[in-house]
């Protein structure tokens, strides 16, 4: 009876970590996207006005911008193409050049 017991207890001690391993898992998992995600570019030929949204400074409107002069121009064949759209000035290029790429 004292063995059962004590499987019944051990059982449940081990149940009782479950939700914790499964934090720790989901956590590796994210950062585990955020390093792939940080060492990956943002290919601007086929990003979508959601993906331009994550590059700094670049909010909707710009997002936008870039999305129709992609549209209207065809793909992009350098990144400082780029600047040609209203919005993506000196200072924003050089805010998200080395985090985007053409391809």
């Amino acid at each position: 009876m004292k063995k059962i017991t004590l499987v019944i207890l051990a059982v449940g001690i081990l149940l009782s970590f479950q939700p914790l391993i499964m934090a720790q898992t989901n956590t590796q998992q994210q950062v585990t996207q955020a390093v792939q995600q940080s060492t990956s570019k943002l290919n601007i030929n086929t990003a979508t006005q959601s993906d331009f949204e994550k590059l700094p400074g670049i909010g909707p409107t710009i997002a936008k911008r870039i999305v129709e002069y992609r549209k209207e121009h065809g793909s992009f064949k350098t990144i400082e193409e780029l600047k040609n759209v209203s919005g993506i000035g000196d200072k924003k290029f050089e805010a998200i050049k080395d985090l985007i790429t053409v391809e």
